[in-house]
């Protein structure tokens, strides 16, 4: 049986980055999530363009709940007006809840806290520790040179084909949002399934 897609997981910046492109993505991802009626899940910020996107789903009348580590919290870096704010205890149970709260994942632009949720939530997908949706709101071609670099992975072999095009690429939200809405995840592509189709054999 399918599991509803009600929730996204978005990472991006505590920081709006320099280019207002960044700033006026993460307010269109926040309208279009909220007139989906897709449930915002995101790290709890009121800074940057996660302050954006979670006040925008707010506005719009839609639901948002933040995941924030005490000590995060307690230098006043937390949103104070969400549906939910979960605070916990380290980083580790931070992303660990925010993924179990979310039916898929996109990556807005942000630094290297962003590349790291994007590549854990690519990893557990390719392990097989999930089957949700990894997107990116490539915004004017932010993340052009980590696909290529994805490429030369590939090119290289540390990098299967099918484990590559789990990512999904999109530049406008409606279309990113559709994709994922309809991602299934191809049998066999999982290290665990391989790994459990070898042991049951032919």
């Amino acid at each position: 049986m399918t599991t509803p897609f009600r929730s996204v997981c978005v990472y991006c910046g505590a920081s709006s980055g320099h280019d207002p492109l960044y700033a006026e993505a993460a307010r269109a991802l926040g309208r279009e999530m909220a007139q989906q009626q897709l449930a915002l899940v995101y790290g709890g910020g009121h800074v940057g363009l996660m302050g954006i996107i979670a006040d925008t789903v707010l506005e719009a009348g839609g639901e948002v709940t933040g995941v924030i580590p005490k000590a995060l919290m307690d230098t006043e870096v937390g949103h104070d007006r969400l549906t939910r704010l979960l605070v916990v205890k380290d980083m580790h149970e931070r992303k660990a809840l925010m993924a179990e709260q979310a039916n898929g994942f996109i990556a807005m632009p942000g630094g290297i806290g962003t590349l790291e949720e994007l590549f854990e939530a690519m990893t557990w997908a390719q392990l097989g520790f999930h089957e949700k949706p990894v997107g990116l709101l490539n915004v004017n071609g932010f993340y052009d040179k980590l696909l290529a670099f994805l490429s030369q992975l590939e090119q290289e072999g540390f990098l299967r084909a099918e484990h590559r095009n789990l990512l999904i690429n999109e530049s406008e939200p409606s279309a990113l949002l559709e994709r994922l809405r309809e991602f299934r995840m191809p049998e066999g592509v999982s290290w665990l399934s391989r790994q459990a189709a070898r042991t049951l054999g032919p």
